[in-house]
């Protein structure tokens, strides 16, 4: 079933929202669908880490060393899996402004298939250029934003111009939550958690 939800995300999404909807999944679906597709990228961040060796223009590959590696992993797939938890509560918080009243299910539902395009585009990390990687995931920033637009106004049952309304204030909150996350990772870096390098 989660196979079937992220193909219908990509290939016809406008009628996988109404599929999804018209099904009222439990939590437990949206669960084990955010923490199957959040394991993909972090996987392939440790691949490249530990064993391709990461390239920053013309200068030589970067590794990282296996215990690094895979803290890093386990770092990046407990920070997707609380970011989507997040945008839910953000979803679910901001839902009555917007004249929708979804339960906390609906969404994390939202939340979970909408964040699938950006969290998959973690696996172009297996071809670890910088600029490749960045492309990538500026593609699945783009595809789940279109998604989060689709989405509401099917999840929420609200018209379309509410929803876009209701969509845009989620984008922008989100995007003030990836500015957090960023400012919390670079401290944390900067305080001796950083990760090391092979020499």
């Amino acid at each position: 079933m989660i196979l079937n939800h992220i193909w219908g995300l990509y290939a016809h999404p406008m009628e996988e929202w109404k599929t999804i909807d018209a099904k009222r999944e439990s939590i437990v679906n949206s669960l084990t669908h955010i923490l199957f597709v959040a394991i993909l990228p972090c996987v392939a961040a440790y691949y490249a880490s530990a064993h391709i060796g990461w390239s920053v223009g013309a200068r030589e590959s970067i590794f990282l060393t296996q215990g690094s590696a895979v803290m890093l992993g386990v770092a990046m797939y407990l920070g997707i899996i609380a970011a989507t938890f997040a945008l839910a509560y953000l979803v679910y918080w901001m839902a009555k402004t917007f004249g929708a009243d979804p339960s906390y299910t609906q969404s994390l539902e939202l939340a979970a298939y909408t964040a699938t395009p950006v969290i998959m585009s973690g696996i172009a990390a297996l071809y670890p250029e910088l600029w490749f990687v960045a492309l990538i995931f500026l593609a699945g920033v783009a595809y789940s934003v279109y998604l989060l637009y689709a989405g509401i106004p099917v999840l929420m049952h609200i018209p379309e111009e509410r929803g876009f309304l209701y969509a845009s204030s989620v984008v922008t909150a989100g995007l003030i939550l990836m500015v957090i996350l960023m400012v919390t990772t670079a401290i944390l870096w900067t305080n001796g958690f950083g990760p090391t390098f092979m020499s």
